[in-house]
């Protein structure tokens, strides 16, 4: 099986991404030129039969989320692009936005067009405040030459995207968080129901994809002979877009077809580990996921593979821990960045943390107790049923998956 290849990527190093005539000399627009003259419920079926899956985390078939955001009764509705690309260890959405921003920009205006919504936001982390003006220059761009504003390309759809940056806080990846922010609130998330595909952004039905999800669109509509099914397996189609860091010698961004191994994307792709060490563990889709031994290795890297395994794909990241890092100094510190990104405004989650942090430390320690163990069990158990959002839901997956892979370390002395 071939290792890399460049669907999402395609465009990468072929066009000036400042230049939208450079965009459209290699077949940029040629998309929304063929989704204009489609119904939406058409373009979201394309969408769904590709099989494609939400990148931002939940893996949510996208395709669906576009036909039930379609049903939506209501004259004013939009599309948001998640790019408040926030876990760590994660970059991919950072890649696509320098490498190929116009092909963002074309698979938003798809997106408005499909869903019926009239506005489009962006809303971008605030580490990432350098690409603002690549995002502001294409956004111009796009339209000078009507592909943005009234009335695009003669078919009477009226579409414009905004740009909106937040101020680094974690917790506005998750939708209600971000819409709140945009909006100029704390960001916050929001009780629900309603949902926000229902009552979002300004109140209005509001469809969310994020970067990855988005880029992807421009490919599969103009994939005629479906060459993206032909990647992957029969249970996780096309291709995945993963950002390998930690301790190996070449962290990066590299696309790949579903069902290749975890092997082979740490010592063929990232170069394998500094100085030859060994591995400790490997953590999967940024902070919230779950850890791993090296016995996940020979793992395929799709959906179901992954999650057989006791971990996930997620955001797509990848984070190897070598030996010179305990199992215990990682959760500590994982623990550490959640307390700090904690909203605080839900009880099990801004207590959970803080109670999580101080076991933890004990048991860093080796002060703890088999009552402190249990406590934590139950903590994060609490945690995953009852907080507000994901972010409470997911703080403890580290240490929940720690329980299981390398129980040792929580052996009371």
């Amino acid at each position: 099986m071939t290792k890399t290849v460049a669907f999402m990527t395609r465009n990468f190093g072929k066009y000036e991404p400042m230049s939208i005539g450079a965009y459209m000399r290699i077949g940029g627009f040629h998309a929304l030129k063929k989704a204009v003259n489609l119904e939406g419920e058409a373009i979201a079926a394309i969408i769904a039969a590709a099989e494609v899956k939400g990148r931002g985390g939940a893996g949510y078939d996208m395709g669906r989320k576009w036909s039930q955001a379609k049903a939506v009764i209501d004259d004013n509705k939009v599309v948001v692009c998640n790019a408040d690309e926030g876990e760590p260890c994660t970059f991919k959405d950072r890649t696509l936005i320098e490498h190929d921003p116009f092909n963002l920009i074309e698979g938003m205006i798809i997106a408005g067009y499909t869903v019926d919504a009239e506005n489009g936001y962006i809303y971008l982390r605030e580490e990432y405040s350098h690409l603002r003006p690549l995002l502001l220059n294409a956004i111009k761009q796009a339209r000078v030459y009507g592909f943005l504003g009234k009335n695009i390309l003669g078919k009477g759809f009226n579409f414009d995207i905004h740009l909106y940056s937040g101020a680094g806080a974690y917790v506005c990846g998750e939708g209600t968080a971000l819409v709140e922010s945009i909006e100029g609130k704390s960001g916050r998330p929001r009780m629900k129901p309603p949902f926000i595909k229902q009552c979002g952004l300004y109140n209005l039905p509001t469809c969310v994809n994020n970067v990855e999800s988005l880029s992807l669109v421009t490919g599969i509509l103009l994939d005629d002979q479906n060459v993206y099914q032909t990647y992957g397996t029969e249970k996780s189609k096309g291709t995945k877009l993963v950002s390998v860091g930690g301790n190996v010698n070449c962290p990066g961004v590299f696309e790949i077809p579903f069902g290749v191994t975890v092997r082979e994307i740490i010592y063929d792709l990232a170069g394998g580990i500094q100085g030859n060490r060994a591995i400790r563990l490997i953590q999967f889709g940024g902070a919230s996921g779950k850890i791993a031994s090296t016995d996940i290795l020979d793992t395929p890297y799709t959906y179901e593979a992954l999650q057989k395994a006791g971990v996930g794909v997620g955001s797509g990241a990848i984070l190897v821990v070598d030996e010179r890092t305990s199992v215990m100094e990682f959760l500590v510190a994982t623990q550490e960045f959640f307390s700090h990104e904690s909203c605080g405004q839900c009880t099990p989650c801004r207590e959970g943390n803080r109670h999580m942090r101080i076991l933890l430390d004990k048991v860093a320690r080796g002060t703890h107790t088999e009552s402190d163990v249990a406590s934590m069990k139950k903590i994060a158990k609490l945690m995953a049923m009852s907080s507000m959002c994901g972010l409470g839901e997911t703080a403890q997956s580290a240490f929940v998956s720690a329980i299981e892979v390398f129980p040792k370390c929580f052996i009371v002395k």
